[in-house]
């Protein structure tokens, strides 16, 4: 079994699970609906599972992709750590199980499950035909704040929509960043992405683009909402974390990616949700 979690990333799932938790919690504070330790664990599950299978999917399908690039080549199919078949197995139990923890959520969940696990799995076959693969691994990672207030109220509402949307655009920011390491190869074999359609000055550019509108998103929210002095420290903490990576990679300086893409990006979404999270205990205590 321990096999398989070599698959999975636990610094790349850091990213969306603390926006998962604020849309639950936001849900919770700011409607009838009371707090479920059963329903927070049937939200978590879902994260794991979806997250388990999209992650596996990627290995899988970008196993011969990966044997090509010097930077992947350890990957655990490629080097023999684990078979194609088995990963493949594992995405599949990891949608199932998805599938049937929405079941025990609500009606809506359930009815919208299909739709997520198709999301989550397509990005990774976007990286074929459009350089907007980022966009749509944004897309994926940005259900999870929205997905878990429809878990706690079954029905769609505009903040939570909004933090969808910051997720959506910070995650495809990041992951342009992310992507400047396979500029080359990418464009040596043919595989879309930002930098190797437009360069690593115009990628970086647009990733700036991208980041400034997440952090619009996390803002917007204080006009639908009154949020204490937390919030705006959280608002504040995460808009520096998006600054700072873009201080840390330049056009001809990208040694500092990983510390750019991971370590500064864990931090934004943890501290952020924390302190999210202080403030709806303050605002309903």
């Amino acid at each position: 079994m321990k096999k398989y979690f070599s698959l999975v990333l636990f610094a790349h799932s850091i990213f969306a699970m603390p926006f998962a938790f604020i849309g639950f919690f936001l849900g919770v504070t700011t409607t009838t609906n009371p707090f479920n330790w059963y329903l927070l664990l049937a939200v978590v599950l879902c994260m794991v599972f979806a997250r388990n299978a999209a992650m596996a999917f990627n290995r899988y399908l970008d196993r011969d992709i990966d044997a090509k690039n010097p930077r992947t080549v350890t990957r655990d199919i490629p080097a023999g750590k684990i078979s194609a078949k088995e990963a493949l197995t594992f995405v599949i139990v990891n949608c199932v199980l998805f599938i049937i923890t929405t079941y025990f959520i609500n009606p809506l969940c359930f009815y919208l499950s299909p739709i997520a696990i198709f999301v989550v799995l397509f990005y990774s076959y976007t990286k074929r035909f459009t350089a907007l693969c980022h966009l749509v691994l944004g897309l994926g990672l940005g259900l999870a704040p929205i997905g878990a207030y429809i878990a706690v109220t079954g029905q769609f509402n505009i903040v939570p929509v909004l933090y969808s949307f910051a997720v959506l655009f910070w995650v495809s920011g990041f992951d342009i960043i992310y992507a400047l390491q396979d500029e080359e190869f990418d464009r040596s074999e043919k595989l879309h992405s930002i930098p190797s359609a437009l360069g690593r000055k115009n990628a970086l550019r647009l990733s700036s683009f991208l980041h400034v509108l997440s952090a619009a998103c996390v803002i917007m929210p204080i006009y639908f909402m009154d949020f204490g002095w937390p919030y705006y420290g959280g608002v504040v903490f995460f808009c520096a974390m998006l600054i700072y990576q873009h201080r840390l990679v330049k056009p001809n300086d990208i040694s500092k990616v990983d510390r750019a893409f991971a370590t500064t990006n864990g931090y934004a979404s943890v501290v952020f949700a924390i302190c999210f999270l202080v403030d709806a205990y303050l605002r309903t205590r």
